[in-house]
């Protein structure tokens, strides 16, 4: 791709309104004034980038993405730090995981180098949407790519768009939750598309979350699609738990898991924490029971939108319900959220590299 072309909006947002908006950023609510996009085809690659005016796309009713799927997104965010700085959080870790998507959706790869660059640039210019620390606020960015050819057939399409749109955001769940144990739906199968971040995961995980709340629980506790022995994630995150032993467990990235980066990163942060990050299969069994042994310590669920949400109980059919130790957040839960939320604010030292300076 070439340099980014900028087409400004002739109708910015006032600063008076950006400051409504920014007092009580609701999530994925509202937009910042532009977008990033590029064209891809297969007789020409990539197109330049070009950052214009958010607005509504003309698309063909017939485009591949509206009839066979092909999709695929990413979410990260810019912080702004206490000296007014905006700063970006493992965005070539989402880079690369775009690429692997993509691969999998039978789909065109963006470069690594300008996904983050045309990120960075987009940030750049709406730097003054990047909410106050206040509130753990920050700018949520959504990557994502569609197939854009017109045709009526299954095959991979010969035509994409690729795109980063922006949205203030606040705190996505404020509070812990109680998972259910659907006996009814699974989210992945081996072989399927478990591991990439497609929106097709999420439209079919979505009728398990109404019956989630049905049962009174915030999210879904999600088992392995071949046996239900296995946790695989809970609801649109990872899923970990703190042992009475000092390990850090979360289940092994079997090619039905998305390997998230929230989660990557508190494995890396688990030794400074006194904790042994271990990466294996945990079976439903093995939890319910160390939940009522003592055994399971704490338990919560990861992403970057939520960051960490403490985990407080399960629930299952037949009035299964296991209350995870005292049914409070634990000790270890909110140590490990503050370390991470600290280095991507800038309130601790940042010894991995993480943070990347926008401006």
């Amino acid at each position: 791709m070439s340099d980014i072309v900028l087409h400004r909006t002739p109708t910015p947002t006032s600063a008076e309104r950006r400051a409504e908006i920014l007092a009580n950023p609701v999530f994925g609510h509202y937009f910042v004034d532009h977008q990033l996009l590029a064209d891809y085809s297969a007789d020409g690659g990539w197109g330049p980038m070009r950052i214009e005016p958010m607005g509504t796309w003309q698309m063909h009713p017939a485009a591949a993405v509206l009839h066979y799927g092909q999709e695929i997104f990413e979410g990260l965010k810019a912080y702004r730090r206490a000296d007014g700085s905006v700063w970006l959080f493992r965005p070539e870790a989402n880079a690369a995981r775009f690429a692997r998507s993509a691969a999998r959706l039978g789909m065109p790869a963006v470069p690594e180098t300008d996904f983050v660059e045309g990120i960075r640039r987009l940030v750049e210019l709406e730097h003054e949407w990047v909410p106050d620390p206040a509130g753990e606020q920050s700018l949520y960015i959504r990557p994502f790519m569609v197939a854009s050819e017109p045709y009526l057939g299954v095959r991979p399409a010969s035509g994409y768009t690729f795109c980063v749109i922006a949205s203030p955001v606040g705190a996505y769940y404020d509070e812990p939750v109680t998972l259910w144990l659907t006996p009814n739906y699974t989210r992945a199968a081996p072989g399927g598309t478990g591991a990439a971040k497609c929106g097709g995961n999420y439209a079919a995980s979505l009728d398990a979350a109404t019956e989630a709340e049905q049962e009174g629980c915030g999210q879904v506790l999600w088992t392995d699609g071949a046996e239900r022995k296995y946790i695989e994630e809970c609801g649109t995150m990872n899923f970990m738990f703190v042992s009475r032993d000092g390990e850090l467990v979360t289940p092994a990235l079997t090619g039905t898991i998305l390997a998230g980066i929230t989660r990557d990163s508190l494995l890396t942060l688990a030794e400074r924490h006194g904790l042994t990050p271990v990466e294996r299969r945990v079976t439903v069994e093995e939890l319910f029971d160390g939940v009522e042994s003592g055994y399971v310590a704490e338990a919560f669920a990861c992403g970057t939108a939520a960051v960490v949400t403490p985990i407080v109980g399960f629930k299952a059919p037949g009035g299964v319900h296991h209350v995870v130790a005292d049914g409070k957040p634990g000790a270890k839960t909110k140590e490990m959220r503050a370390a991470l939320v600290d280095i991507q604010y800038g309130r601790a030292e940042d010894p991995f590299g993480w943070t990347q300076r926008v401006c």
